[in-house]
C-alpha cells in the first residue's frame, strides 16, 4: 500500500475556501440579528442582540460543532485511505449549513426575541439581558431538534428521497439559495451597496470559482476575493480622510472583550419554568426545524454520491451521523447553527486537498470561536465576505438543477416563489420595521398580508408546491392528491400560510383571534380556512382530471 499523502500544497487553496466560507456564514449570523445600535431600535421598531452578546454566546458553540465534524471527517479520511490503499484520498469538507442560518435568525431567534422583549413575559419583563438569553436557549434547543431529527433521518436518507421527488427535497434548498442566501447580500449592507468594494470581489468570485479560471501563480481565487477587499476597503478609508469625500464607509475596531476564553455555557439557573417555555417556544418553531434537517441529510447524500464519483467512497450513514453529532455538540454548547457536508468535496479534490486542510479548518474555526478571535468581524467590510455567499447560492441552484430531471424544472421554479416573497417581506421589513406604517391603505396592508401567508412555512410549501406539480408532470395524480391533502392539514394548523406575523401554529379559531388590530379586513379572504380549503380544491382538482387515467408505474425521484 502506498503511504497516504494527507497534506499537500492543494490543502492551501481548499483550507481558505473551506475557512473563508465558514466565516462568512458567521458574519451573517452576527450581522443579521445584532447590532450596535441600542436594545430596542426605535426607528424600526424591534429588537436586536448586541454584538458581544452573540459573539460570548452563539459563536464558540457553533464554531466547536465545525471542529468535531471537521475532526471527525479528517479521521475518515485516514481510514478510507487505509482500507482502500488509496494515496490522495480526499476529506468530505463540513462547514456552517448557509440556507438555515437565514432560517436561524429570520424565522427562529428574532421572532424568539421579539416575543420574550414585551414587557408583559413574566420571565423577562422585558430586560434586554433574559430576553436575549431567553431567545438563545430557544435557538440551541431548535438546533438538538435539528440534530436528532438528523440522526432519526441518518439511515433513513434513501428511503425519505424515494417518497418525495427530488424537485421538492431540492426546491427548497435552490428557493433559499437563490432568493436569501445571493439576493439579500447582494442588497442589504454588503455588494452593491458598496460597489467600489463588493462589486469588485465579486468579479474575482465568478472568475475563479463559478468560471473555474486561474489566477497567476495559483493564488486561490477565495483568498485573493477577500484580501482585494481589505485593500479596496483601506485605500478607500485613506483616499476618504484625505480628500473629505466618503468611499467607502469606515468600519470601527473589535469589541474589547477580545481575545479570552469566552464563557459559554448554555445552562444556568434558570428553572423549570423558564425551560418548559423555551420548549415550548422551539417546539413551535419545528416547521423551520424539520425542512433544514431533511434538506441537509438530503444534501449529505448527495455529497457522498459526488464524492464517489470523484473516486472517495465514504460511507453515507457515516457522514449523515457525523453531521447528526456535529450538531448535537453544538448545540448543547450554545450553538444555533447545524453543520452540514459541503459540496465542493470534487472542487477541493481537484485542488489538491487532502485531509490536512479539514483538519486546518476545524482546528482554525474551532479555536477562533472559543477564543474569541471573531471579534475581528467587526472591522471586517462586509463586501469583502459576502461575495462567497453569491458563489455558494449560484451553486446550490445550478446544482439543485443538475440533480433534478429536466422535465421536473419547471417545478423547481414554481418551489422559488415562496421564497421570493420571503425576500419581498424582509426588505419590507427593513424599511418600515415589523408593523405596517400607520398610513397603510388596504391594498398595501392586503400586499403585506399576501407575502406574510406565502412567507410563513415558506421551506414546507416550497417542497410541497414542489412535489405537487413535480407529480402533475409524471401524471402520478394519486400521489400529487396525497400531497394536496398534506398540504391541507399543514395550512389547516398554521404550519403553513399562517397569517400571523410571528408564524405561530394553532387551530383556525385560535389564530385568528390573534390577528393584530388593523389587520382583521386584509386576512378576511386568506384564513387558515381559506387556505385548507384552497389545497383540498387543488386535490379536487387534479382528481377530477385524471379520473380513469392510470398512474405510471415510474419511480417518484427520477
Amino acid at each position: 500500500m502506498k503511504k497516504y499523502q494527507w497534506a499537500g500544497l492543494g490543502d492551501i487553496n481548499a483550507f481558505f475556501g473551506l475557512t473563508l466560507d465558514n466565516i462568512a456564514v458567521l458574519l451573517i449570523l452576527t450581522t443579521t440579528i445584532s447590532s450596535t445600535v441600542p436594545w430596542l431600535d426605535q426607528a424600526a421598531g424591534s429588537h436586536s442582540f448586541s454584538p458581544d452578546f452573540v459573539m460570548t454566546h452563539m459563536v464558540p458553540g457553533t464554531a466547536l460543532g465545525v471542529l468535531v465534524g471537521d475532526l471527525v471527517y479528517t479521521w475518515m479520511a485516514f481510514r478510507l485511505a487505509r482500507r482502500t490503499g488509496n494515496p490522495t484520498v480526499t476529506a468530505m469538507p463540513l462547514g456552517l449549513d448557509t440556507p438555515s442560518t437565514f432560517g436561524m435568525a429570520f424565522l427562529v431567534l428574532l421572532p424568539a426575541l421579539q416575543q420574550a422583549s414585551g414587557p408583559e413575559n413574566p420571565l423577562t419583563r422585558g430586560e434586554a439581558e433574559p430576553s436575549m438569553r431567553f431567545a438563545w436557549h430557544v435557538g440551541l434547543m431548535v438546533l438538538l431538534m435539528v440534530g436528532v431529527i438528523k440522526l432519526v433521518l441518518a439511515p433513513l436518507g434513501n428511503r425519505v428521497r424515494r417518497l418525495v421527488p427530488r424537485a421538492g427535497l431540492l426546491g427548497s434548498l435552490a428557493a433559499i439559495a437563490l432568493a436569501l442566501i445571493s439576493f439579500l447580500p447582494l442588497v442589504n449592507d454588503g455588494i452593491a451597496s458598496v460597489p467600489l468594494i463588493g462589486m469588485v470581489v465579486l468579479a474575482i468570485v465568478l472568475y475563479t470559482l463559478v468560471a473555474h479560471q486561474r489566477l497567476p501563480f495559483g493564488i486561490p481565487g477565495a483568498l485573493a476575493a477577500f484580501v482585494v477587499g481589505l485593500v479596496v476597503h483601506w485605500i478607500g478609508v485613506g483616499l476618504g480622510h484625505w480628500t473629505g469625500a466618503r468611499v467607502v464607509p469606515e468600519l470601527g475596531w473589535p469589541s474589547s472583550h477580545g481575545m479570552e476564553l469566552m464563557a459559554f455555557w448554555p445552562f444556568g439557573a434558570e428553572g423549570w419554568a423558564w425551560w418548559s417555555q423555551v420548549w415550548a417556544e422551539a417546539l413551535g418553531r419545528l416547521p423551520v426545524a424539520l425542512p433544514f434537517a431533511l434538506a441537509t441529510v438530503v444534501g449529505g447524500i448527495d455529497c457522498t454520491e459526488s464524492a464517489a464519483a470523484a473516486g472517495d467512497e465514504y460511507d453515507t450513514s457515516h457522514v449523515l451521523w457525523t453531521e447528526a453529532l456535529a450538531s448535537l455538540v453544538a448545540g448543547t454548547l450554545g450553538g444555533v447553527i447545524q453543520t452540514t457536508p459541503y459540496i465542493g468535496h470534487p472542487a477541493y479534490k481537484k485542488m489538491g486537498g487532502r485531509a490536512a486542510y479539514t483538519m486546518a479548518t476545524a482546528l482554525f474555526i474551532g479555536l477562533a470561536g472559543l477564543l474569541g478571535w471573531f471579534v475581528v468581524l467587526e472591522s471586517i467590510p462586509r463586501g469583502a465576505l459576502y461575495p462567497i455567499l453569491v458563489f455558494v447560492g449560484l451553486e446550490i441552484t445550478a446544482v439543485s438543477f443538475q440533480a433534478t430531471p429536466a422535465r421536473h424544472h419547471a417545478a423547481l421554479a414554481f418551489a422559488m416563489l415562496p421564497a421570493l416573497a420571503v425576500a419581498a417581506l424582509l426588505c419590507i421589513k427593513g424599511v418600515f420595521g415589523p408593523f405596517p406604517p400607520q398610513n397603510a391603505g388596504d391594498e398595501s396592508l392586503l400586499t403585506l398580508q399576501t407575502l406574510r401567508c406565502l412567507s410563513n412555512g415558506f421551506l414546507l410549501t416550497s417542497l410541497l408546491w414542489a412535489s405537487i406539480l413535480a407529480m402533475m408532470i409524471d401524471g402520478r395524480h394519486r400521489v400529487a392528491i396525497a400531497f394536496c391533502l398534506v398540504g391541507a392539514v399543514l395550512a389547516f394548523t398554521g404550519v403553513i400560510h399562517s397569517p400571523l406575523p410571528d408564524e405561530r401554529v394553532g387551530l383556525p379559531w385560535q389564530v385568528l383571534e390573534m390577528v393584530p388590530t388593523g389587520m382583521q379586513k386584509a386576512v378576511a379572504c386568506q384564513t387558515p380556512w381559506h387556505w385548507a380549503v384552497e389545497y383540498l380544491l387543488w386535490a379536487g382538482v387534479i382528481g377530477l382530471a385524471g379520473w380513469g387515467k392510470k398512474d405510471p408505474a415510474q419511480p417518484v425521484a427520477g
